[in-house]
């Protein structure tokens, strides 16, 4: 089924709607939840959780992409899911390393709210992203949104695990100095 028709659905508010979105999206939503909690009953909690929001959103709110709407809104929950297993146990290898780097490149949320809008944060992190080479982008985009391990996105792009390590260094290193410039990085 289409994407519009499938919003046609929510803002009717026709429970067909979670079941177009489950039956189409949701091998792609479960896999991004795996990626980051390594457990499938936690994975597919997050899945419900994510297509409970769109139900509670849709309407008043009608995505652009809905892929990447319940991608973020799957992303979201399994965030939260983690966060709450971190603060009960420390740990969570990859999940918790890539978090750790990005850390030192991206300010402290509540002082961006204060500074700026977190829109405008988005905004800059999108035109560094736009600006750098495909492969680049892929890679970054793998490690701190789908929260591959290094090991993974190597494979997936025939680089070493060197080359990918310095590959994500190097951009971290970029967008720290493009988000200080910018000014949201004192």
């Amino acid at each position: 089924m289409e994407d519009e028709r499938i919003l046609e659905l929510f803002e009717a508010r026709d429970q067909a709607a979670i079941r177009e979105t489950q039956e189409k999206y949701g091998r792609y939503c479960a896999r991004i939840a795996l990626n980051l909690l390594r457990d499938p009953r936690d994975a597919e909690e997050c899945v419900q959780d994510a297509l409970t929001g769109a139900w509670n959103a849709i309407p008043p709110e009608k995505p652009r992409v809905l892929q990447a709407y319940l991608g973020k809104l799957t992303r979201s929950a399994a965030l939260n899911r983690l966060r709450a297993r971190l603060t009960q146990k420390r740990g969570g290898g990859e999940r918790v390393a890539s978090l750790e780097e990005l850390e030192e490149c991206v300010p402290d949320r509540a002082r961006v709210e204060d500074r700026l809008e977190a829109r405008e944060l988005a905004e800059a992190v999108n035109a560094f992203l736009d600006g750098l080479p495909d492969n680049d982008r892929r890679i970054f985009l793998r490690r701190y949104w789908y929260f591959d391990d290094v090991k993974s996105i190597a494979a997936r792009f025939g680089f070493t695990q060197s080359k990918v390590k310095m590959t994500l260094k190097r951009r971290r290193d970029e967008l720290a100095r493009a988000l200080r410039k910018e000014g949201y990085i004192v």
